[in-house]
């Protein structure tokens, strides 16, 4: 947008600058650059009506406000927490198709091992006990993240750990959709254990995504 004398609105300039120096999730990014814009103006109007030429008054509340530089690591921070957040969720309602994975690995063909591999077995008590832990640690961070974090400070490293522990549970689906899917060839009941292959890869799919996110917004904080 452009003031009435044809320059560009340090308004817009500023909060444009600012939307390009965040990484977060798309809705809670925009939410706070709106923010900033709304505080922006708000000041611009009070200096207006104090008789402030409108380009002056911009110019004014810009500099008072502080740089995008200066204000971007509070509102990276908040960004960070938002998408540990998103993480923990993804995290915590995925766990459940690793235990699902290790159901159906477990009770393949009962009777008949050699149609399905005793180690095939194994992976699934492993991919199990990694199901339980990225569901507690999810469950731990979303508190952290969300009641706890109205009480106490929200941890610096929290967005960090949250997605080291995304990035190890999309992993372990990525395991899960391969042992089902070798399992599917073996099995006599295969359907069903491809369709729980397909879930666990759409699973990996959207953890891996969200922890990658969260990676990149705990660097940007660091």
């Amino acid at each position: 947008m452009n003031t009435a004398g044809g320059t560009a609105d340090p308004v817009e300039e500023y909060a444009a600058t600012l939307a390009g120096a965040l990484y977060g999730p798309a809705r809670d990014k925009a939410r706070l650059v709106e923010e900033v814009r709304d505080g922006l103006a708000e000041t611009v109007t009070a200096y207006a009506d104090e008789g402030m030429p409108r380009d002056e008054a911009a110019r004014q509340a810009v500099l008072e406000f502080g740089s995008p530089a200066e204000i971007a690591p509070s509102c990276q921070r908040e960004l960070a927490v938002a998408q540990a957040r998103h993480t923990a969720r993804a995290v915590g309602l995925a766990a459940p198709f690793l235990i699902a994975c290790w159901y159906l690995l477990w009770s393949a063909n009962p009777g008949q091992d050699w149609l399905l591999p005793r180690a095939a077995q194994q992976l699934a008590v492993h991919l199990a006990g990694v199901a339980g832990a990225a569901a507690l640690l999810a469950a731990a961070m979303t508190a952290a993240t969300g009641t706890l974090a109205r009480r106490l400070p929200t941890p610096h490293r929290l967005p960090l750990a949250v997605a080291w522990a995304g990035t190890t549970a999309s992993v372990a689906m990525a395991v899960a959709a391969l042992a089902l899917t070798v399992a599917a060839l073996l099995a006599t009941n295969w359907p069903l254990i491809a369709l729980a292959g397909s879930l666990a890869a759409v699973s990996h799919a959207v953890v891996a995504a969200s922890a990658r996110a969260c990676r990149q917004c705990a660097r940007s904080t660091a």
